[in-house]
């Protein structure tokens, strides 16, 4: 029994290599000698495992009720072979038609449970929050932030974080007119950057990046950077190498009295938990830099991809950039958008929201894992079953959304062309692990579309038609627009 424990201990980690082996041959990627060696042990392992696997799940298979159906599974494999590893939303979604909105899908040995659809989504993640409220953490995951910050943790660990992230990214100006500042602040450089280019196609990239990345810096750290700064640009490049900054001379002339940023609040608390003899807290560096990262992972990839989209989407249909240029001529006219314009701009605010489902770029939510046994929709499942709850089901879901796979802002107007927000809009996913610092995204993208619409008229480079434009995602676990460029050619009216 010790050696099968020891054996259920270390197969997620045998599995990881061998799922990166599948993924290289499914993808059709050139192995060298040594890969071929690699492939040929994890094949004879294989062959040694296979009956230690089919014990474990023997050992394993007391069933307490009815589970959720699925593809079969082959033994090691799973239902591997069956995923499209360039797209697999897409694979999952094909496989819930056949088998409901609550199947079981095997990731190699690893089983899953896969929740499917608006109905089926919101009742998990709302309906029995604390049931499936915890993360389920990888090999990989564990390794890189262990128990620690807010995206990789359970228990009371993460509420704490959580807590204290959500306190002081308030306090520090979310959903605030500080923070409005500072992103209209940003705007203005950005604009300068998009002038420079007169009119010649460009890559959005970079330039969204440092804008969108220096509204969290302005939080977490109290200031922004140039987009010239050397080390600005490395941290943007390596998003999850952030942890340098906090070594830098701003941060150790902390001022308890005069908090500058979230990094100086977290170290307050950590110095006046030392001050009290409280050692054992959850204020201690590793929690800091995860944490740190998971605010600059979160605030700035799925911002930026988000407005990629938004500027693609108007080189592709020029006639809704039209109506989006033509109500912001209408409302605001020269003067600078702001927030409170929101309600008074339905078409701008509709046509947002759309990118953001149509684009739909955390189309797999990041894995859940169920705290306790629980039966649900008749089915069920048992504690520390891995859950993926598939967002990209919810903001196409053909039951809730009138045309799902094609772009119409319509989804969000009424008759009147009044804004309706619409219960199946989930981009920030829902219930107890819905995104921190979706209040901040949602008006970083009203502030920073709207005001580039003003100053911009966006085109296809010369010699692209609309028709060419291809609203195909890049591969990857966000779903950004592949490499493309634009021309921002500046309106006639300037905004003051």
């Amino acid at each position: 029994m010790s050696f099968t424990n020891a054996f259920v201990t270390r197969l997620p980690r045998v599995f990881e290599s061998l799922l990166a082996l599948v993924v290289a041959v499914r993808s059709g990627q050139n192995m060298d000698t040594a890969d071929t060696e690699s492939l040929s042990s994890v094949t004879l392992l294989g062959s040694v495992l296979f009956l230690l696997v089919l014990y474990v799940w023997s050992s394993n298979s007391k069933k307490q009720g009815k589970e959720p159906p699925g593809p079969r599974p082959l033994p090691l494999l799973g239902n591997l072979l069956q995923l499209d590893f360039k797209r697999p939303y897409l694979t999952l979604c094909k496989i819930s038609k056949e088998y409901g909105s609550v199947f079981t899908f095997y990731m190699g040995p690893k089983k899953v449970v896969v929740l499917s659809g608006y109905k089926t989504v919101k009742q998990a993640l709302v309906n029995h929050a604390e049931e499936f409220g915890d993360r389920d953490i990888s090999p990989s995951a564990d390794t890189m932030n262990g128990p620690h910050g807010i995206l990789f943790a359970n228990g009371e660990s993460w509420k704490e974080m959580r807590r204290f992230a959500l306190t002081n990214l308030r306090n520090f100006g979310m959903g605030k007119k500080a923070v409005e500042e500072k992103i209209l602040e940003e705007v203005s450089y950005l604009v300068k950057v998009l002038e420079k280019n007169e009119g010649k196609a460009f890559d959005t990239t970079k330039s969204l990046s440092y804008a969108v990345s220096n509204i969290i810096c302005s939080i977490v750290y109290g200031n922004r950077f140039d987009y010239s700064d050397p080390e600005f640009g490395s941290m943007i490049k390596r998003i999850n190498e952030n942890g340098h900054l906090l070594g830098t001379p701003s941060v150790q002339s902390l001022n308890a009295h005069m908090c500058r940023g979230f990094v100086d609040s977290f170290l307050s608390q950590k110095q006046r938990m030392e001050e009290s003899g409280k050692l054992n807290t959850y204020y201690n560096i590793d929690n800091l830099y995860a944490t740190v990262g998971n605010l600059f992972g979160a605030g700035t990839d799925t911002t930026t991809s988000t407005l990629k989209w938004c500027l693609l989407i108007m080189t592709k249909y020029p006639h809704i950039q039209d109506k989006v240029q033509e109500e912001l001529s209408k409302v605001i006219g020269s003067r600078q958008v702001r927030v409170e314009d929101r309600k008074n701009l339905p078409y701008n605010n509709a046509v947002i929201h759309e990118t953001q489902r149509l684009a739909s770029i955390l189309p797999v939510s990041v894995f859940h894992t169920t705290s306790r046994d629980i039966t649900f929709q008749g089915y069920y499942i048992k504690k520390g079953t891995t859950v993926i709850p598939l967002l990209a089901s919810v903001l196409w879901d053909e039951s809730e959304w009138e045309s799902p796979h094609s772009f119409n802002p319509s989804h969000f107007l009424d008759k009147d062309g009044r804004f309706v927000k619409r219960d199946a809009f989930m981009p920030f996913s829902a219930g107890l692990r819905a995104c921190v610092g979706e209040s901040l995204a949602r008006m970083e993208l009203f502030l920073f579309f709207t005001s580039l619409l003003q100053h911009f008229r966006f085109t296809s480079p010369p010699g692209v038609t609309e028709d060419e434009r291809d609203l195909t995602p890049a591969v990857g676990f966000l779903l950004s627009p592949s490499p493309h460029q634009l021309c921002a050619v500046s309106r006639c009216n300037s905004v003051k």
